[in-house]
């Protein structure tokens, strides 16, 4: 049980670590880092990936999960703009 629970925890402790890279941005970089590192924490499938790489390889899997999450907003707005023409 302690294991499962030390999983679940790979993400948000991710996360953490990078708290002190967003003292170092313009406010409103800040802001839109928290942002990205946020929605990154809502998508239960990114924490089930974080727990299949373990927490050796938690920022690359950070990494990927953050160009995903990106892929998926320009597939959205690729879309929207076909629509519009």
């Amino acid at each position: 049980m302690a294991r499962v629970e030390e999983q679940e925890k790979i993400l948000p402790k991710e996360i953490e670590s990078w708290s002190k890279f967003e003292y170092a941005l313009r406010e409103e970089d800040s802001i839109l880092f928290k942002k990205m590192l946020n929605e990154c924490q809502k998508e239960e499938e990114y924490s089930k990936a974080f727990n299949t790489k373990g927490k050796y390889n938690s920022t690359e899997s950070l990494f990927m999960a953050l160009i995903f999450e990106q892929q998926k907003m320009i597939s959205k707005l690729i879309y929207k703009l076909s629509k519009v023409k």
